[in-house]
């Protein structure tokens, strides 16, 4: 069987190339500063600027705005990068803020010294999400805690409070 195509279409006519600069903060930082304190102490340090967000944090246009034992919540204005091919910003997108908040709603429950990380994460996409839906509020918290493993719950909710997406997450409690 042969398959012809035709040649792709240049660069030139698909308009201006656009483009976005992602700024962050050597993560040496925040790891030097994780030892002597508790998740909880940790996160509202990041929340308070006292130490920077994680790098990934600069690459999602997300940031920490709350945390209380077992409840965090982060903002994220998401863009026309985030696109998929389809139009609406990448469902990985929304899997990693949700991963995310459930990890840190996790994390904000650990003694010093303790760690997580994610075995588990299952989403629901509920609403397509665009860079006109604005600021996302992306909310987790602890279900159930654990000195092995630790259950949490995400969503994402457009500015009016609609429900964008849900997850349920299982951490490993690594340490302590």
């Amino acid at each position: 069987m042969t398959i012809t195509t035709e040649p792709p279409p240049s660069p030139e006519s698909w308009g201006p190339v656009r483009s976005r600069t992602v700024h962050w903060h050597d993560p040496k930082v925040s790891l030097e500063a994780a030892p002597g304190r508790t998740g909880l102490e940790f996160l509202s340090a990041m929340v308070d600027g006292e130490i920077p967000g994680a790098p990934i944090a600069g690459l999602m246009n997300m940031r920490p705005v709350q945390v209380a034992a077992g409840d965090v919540v982060f903002v994220c204005v998401p863009d026309e990068s985030m696109y998929n091919p389809i139009g609406m910003v990448h469902g990985g997108v929304a899997c990693t803020l949700l991963d995310t908040a459930a990890g840190c709603a996790v994390h904000s429950t650990l003694a010093e010294g303790v760690g997580y990380t994610s075995i588990e994460i299952k989403i629901n996409y509920l609403r397509p999400i665009h860079a006109h839906t604005g600021e996302l509020t992306v909310h987790g918290w602890v279900t159930k805690p654990g000195r092995r493993v630790a259950f949490a719950e995400a969503d994402i909710r457009d500015a009016d409070g609609a429900l964008l997406a849900t997850a349920t997450s299982t951490c490993l409690v690594i340490g302590g």
